[in-house]
Formats: C-alpha cells, structure tokens, sequence
C-alpha cells in the first residue's frame, strides 16, 4: 500500500535540493533580493543571513602565545576596567573567572595548564585600595611583581584617539631598558605578553597604534597612542597606568628573588609616615601653644633704675598756691540744651543791667 503523502512534503523536497544544489544558490545570490517576485518564507525555506567574515591575517600562525588575564576578588571597579580593556586591546588573551584571596599564587600555574596558556597578568588586590599586578611566564617562570599607580581607563578618559580593535601594536621602550640588566629582563616580558603575535586568528593584518614604556621616577609609565597615518604624529587612546615594580622572582609566582627594587616604599608605608607627618604638625602647634601661656603667666623682670636717668631732667619752676576764699558756684544741671541756653541768657542780661 502506498504511503500518503503530506502536502509540504513537496516543497520540502524542492528546499532540500535546493539547498544541496550550489548552482541553485549562487544563482539567487547573483540576482539579489529585489528581483525575487516571491518572498522565502513562501517556498518554507527560512531568509538567508549574509555575514560577512572578519579581514584575518594570511598565513601560518607560528608564535602561538596566550595570555590569561584575571584577577582576585575584591578588586575595584577600575580595576576591572583595565582589565578589560587590555583583554581589548590583546587579541591573544583569554579570561577566566575571579580567584578566591584564600588560595595560594601558585596555583595559578594550574589554572593557565588547564587554559592553555603560557603567559599570565594577575591582578591582585588588597585591602580594597591597593593593586598589584603580577606578570609571569608560566609555568617556568621567570616572573615580576608590581605595584600599578595612577590608573585611567578607556571609558574614563575622554582622549581622541582610536585604532582597530585586533591590529597589531608596535612596542616602543626607553633606553634604559638596554642598559640595566632588570630591565632587559622586564623588556623581554613585555614583548612575549603584550606583542600579538603575526598571523594570529583573532588579529588583524595592520598596525596603527603604539604601547609605549618609559622609566621615570623609578617607575615604569604605560602609554597607548594611535598613529596617526597622514603625518605620523601621535594622539593617545588609553588606558594608561604606572608599574612601581617590587620584586622579579626566577620561578612564576614565586622562588627565589633575582632583583628587589631599593626605592619602592610599600603604600600602608607610605600612609603611615603621611599620619605620623600631619601627627606632628599638630604637636608642634600645640607645644607653641604652650610655650605662649607659660610666656604669659611668667613674672615680668624690672630692670633696675639707671642713675644716669636724672641728669637731663630740669626742676619746674613753683608757683604759689592760691586759696579760693568763695564757693564757686554751682551749675545747674540741664538735660535740654535749649533750657541751658534760655539760663544763660539770662544771667549775661543781669550782668548787663548791673553794669549799667
């Protein structure tokens, strides 16, 4: 007996070879979608979805570096937009979910085996106001702790420049970095992390902006900058942040120390001689304070008498004393000047009459 056949079951048939068929397809494309006098939707076949793909680099991707960037709980809001905006700017970064501040550095080394990954940038905070960043090549090290300073986001800073997101960034250094044997070893650090290495899958094949790292003040400044192609000048994008670097250890997160930093100054340091600086302006205050009260209560000194004194002094000269045999008379007291004045009058009119 012959199975019924469903009334769709033709025009399913036909999108099936429809779609099979490549011919078919590439003929709709090169007629667009305003020559088809009917939609898809009534043939049962769902609208074509054109996506174009994103420019990737040809060729053979050799350097296959990886970076994992995450960090602590704890961290601050900035914290967290510095870390993303350098999983932004890194096409070869991955990211992974917050470490607990109970566990120990080194199983970080674990947590990159299991990503795939040979390099790491750990942000670790403490005491909700202080950030330090780790660089580490994992899992044999070596790798550099650092305290970050002055920190500035993308989305904080309003700058006007702009690049690509997933080209290829040049990495410009001081000169230092040739001349110090600490540095030479941070500069080498940071060209396997932050260089995204050629024909990767999420790069693209062109380089328009700069990271720029400069020493100064014993500090190591980050600066990000777009090259601009018309003049080649420079105009920044962010973030921007400084690296006061504490310690290089030779293992990752860990082993012994190659180099120690003599003029780093540890920040609950640098609080603690800010109260004890303000601590002592106020007892200075206070101590002249009482320097003043004791001035005051203290008994004054008499200088004694100089003899020399009355030699310029002349005697004055003594007049007899008068005695005054009459009772001067009394005046009268008057609140209203205008009454005083009607009295007086009157008396100079008697003295007049008298005379006369």
């Amino acid at each position: 007996m012959a199975a019924k056949r469903k009334r769709g079951a033709l025009a399913a048939g036909k999108a099936k070879r429809a779609r099979s068929d490549p011919s078919a397809g590439r003929a709709v494309a090169e007629r667009g979608p305003r020559e088809n006098s009917i939609p898809p939707q009534e043939h049962g076949v769902p609208p074509q979805e054109y996506s174009i793909p994103p420019p990737v680099s040809q060729g053979k991707w050799k350097n296959k570096e990886r970076v994992l960037i995450f960090s602590s709980r704890g961290i601050s809001f900035r914290t967290r937009h510095l870390m993303q905006d350098l999983r932004t700017l890194m096409p070869h970064s991955k990211a992974d979910t917050k470490m607990d501040r109970k566990d120990q550095l080194f199983v970080i080394n674990e947590v990159c085996e299991m990503k795939n990954c040979n390099k790491c940038i750990f942000f670790e905070a403490k005491k909700k106001q202080d950030l330090y960043m780790w660089l580490s090549n994992t899992p044999q090290g070596p790798s550099a702790k650092f305290l970050v300073q002055n920190v500035h986001t993308l989305a904080e800073l309003k700058m006007t420049g702009n690049c690509l997101r997933g080209s290829r960034p040049l990495l410009s250094f001081d000169p230092i970095f040739d001349q110090e044997p600490h540095y030479a070893l941070l500069k080498e650090l940071f060209i396997q992390i932050f260089s995204t290495p050629q024909y990767h899958p999420k790069s693209q094949p062109f380089v328009d902006h700069v990271f720029t790292f400069t020493v100064t003040d014993e500090r190591i400044w980050f600066r990000n900058y777009q090259i601009i192609e018309e003049d080649a000048s420079l105009v920044e994008i962010g973030p921007r942040f400084v690296l006061n670097l504490i310690k290089i250890f030779q293992g990752s997160f860990g082993g012994p120390t190659l180099y120690e930093n003599p003029h780093y100054q540890s920040p609950n340091m640098h609080r603690r001689l800010v109260r004890l600086s303000v601590a002592a302006k106020f007892r200075e205050k206070q101590q002249v304070k009482e320097v003043q009260k004791i001035k005051k209560k203290g008994t004054k000194v008499l200088v004694e008498e100089d003899p020399t004194e009355v030699v310029f002094e002349t005697p004055a000269e003594e007049k007899p004393v008068e005695i005054q045999l009459v009772k001067p008379e009394s005046k009268p007291i008057v609140k209203d000047k205008k009454k005083l004045r009607k009295i007086q009058r009157k008396k100079q009119k008697k003295l007049f009459r008298t005379e006369g």
